[in-house]
């Protein structure tokens, strides 16, 4: 067991044997065997594995193991193997630390993520993508106005949402995934908030939309969640309402405007026009030469969209504490932070380092 949990850790710290075993001043052939559990290393060399791989020594002992099933991985072709395997090793990790808190927690603390029963069982055309996306907001009660905190909403309703530093936005846009019974979204933690979020949608458009895309559609699924993620994220009546039904030209500083309050970007925006036919294929094409022309199709104009970040988590953690479910190691361990950081922010002080999930 502990072989598998420092492979993975390696994995995720993007180090093969060799690099490992440079840094804690062993053998690469005992980091092998380390990993192949025909040899154990003393405490004096696991304390130095963990602070290679920055990992407490706890972690190495955990006995949760996260297997990653109906993985819809959208990345892109440069995406490196060894960048691929830290992301799905960071995704593992942070699970683990879920399913040892839900050990902890009583059940009713935590649930699953179901689709609503109201999304229609097949789904042939754009305009039945929209009631899905329709039927997703109806129960869970989100009407037909912004979203304010996008991962709140999926938290609230059994998703378990990750942030990975090991995902770049230049490489990777997001994943969506079964893991160990419960459904997983991780997006990279640099994007800017209105690709975040699109991102996280057009994930959910996968889990909603599974098995239920027939004919055309279900042979370019990553469009039809496309389609699902504007339409789950600004509504059609909204968009008529914003832009009105018929359009011969949109100005890129009305849809910079109406990013700052349905958080979905100007691209994103023009999509949805041309997609309600509000602008035909031809204005699109002009207004996209209008982006690439400016460089807004990599980097839209500032100030960027604040990104989110997932909170349940870390509440849970601080709940349990107050219930005295766990205690301020085990917390500390599960939040992957130094004890004296997690005192600190018990007492409400400045953070010294980044925030944890």
């Amino acid at each position: 067991m502990l072989g598998t949990r420092l492979k993975q850790a390696r994995e995720a710290a993007g180090l093969n044997q060799r690099e490992l075993a440079a840094a804690c001043g062993v053998s690469a052939m005992a980091i092998s065997k380390y990993e192949r559990d025909l040899s154990v290393p003393s405490s004096r060399v696991l304390m130095r594995l963990a602070e290679a791989l920055d990992v407490r020594v706890e972690y190495f002992f955990r006995t949760q193991q996260v297997e990653l099933d109906k993985l819809e991985f959208r990345k892109h072709a440069r995406l490196p193997a060894k960048q691929e395997k830290r992301v799905l090793a960071d995704a593992r990790e942070q699970m683990e630390r879920w399913l040892a808190l839900e050990e902890i927690l009583p059940s009713e603390w935590t649930w699953t993520f179901r689709v609503p029963k109201g999304v229609p069982a097949r789904i042939e055309s754009g305009e039945d993508i929209e009631r899905a996306a329709l039927a997703v907001r109806k129960a869970w009660r989100l009407g037909t106005e912004p979203i304010v905190d996008l991962i709140e909403v999926l938290e609230e309703n059994g998703l378990k949402v990750l942030l990975s530093e090991y995902a770049q936005a230049s490489d990777f846009d997001g994943l969506a995934a079964e893991a160990n019974g419960h459904t997983v979204v991780l997006v990279g933690a640099d994007m800017p908030g209105d690709r975040q979020r699109f991102t996280i949608a057009h994930e959910l458009g996968h889990l909603v939309l599974a098995d239920r895309l027939v004919g055309d559609l279900a042979k370019d699924e990553e469009r039809a969640c496309h389609r699902f993620a504007g339409a789950f994220l600004v509504p059609a009546e909204e968009v008529r309402k914003a832009l009105g039904k018929s359009r011969s030209w949109i100005e890129p500083r009305e849809l910079y405007l109406l990013k700052q309050q349905w958080g979905l970007s100007m691209g994103g925006w023009s999509y949805r026009a041309a997609d309600l036919g509000i602008i035909n294929r031809t204005t699109l094409g002009r207004f996209w030469g209008l982006m690439r022309k400016h460089g807004w199709k990599a980097r839209e104009p500032d100030p960027q969209y604040p990104p989110e970040r997932p909170r349940y988590f870390e509440r849970l953690i601080y709940r349990a504490l107050a219930e005295e479910l766990i205690g301020e190691s085990r917390a500390a361990e599960l939040l992957g932070i130094p004890a004296s950081e997690l005192a600190r922010k018990r007492n409400l002080e400045a953070s010294h380092g980044a925030d944890h999930q």
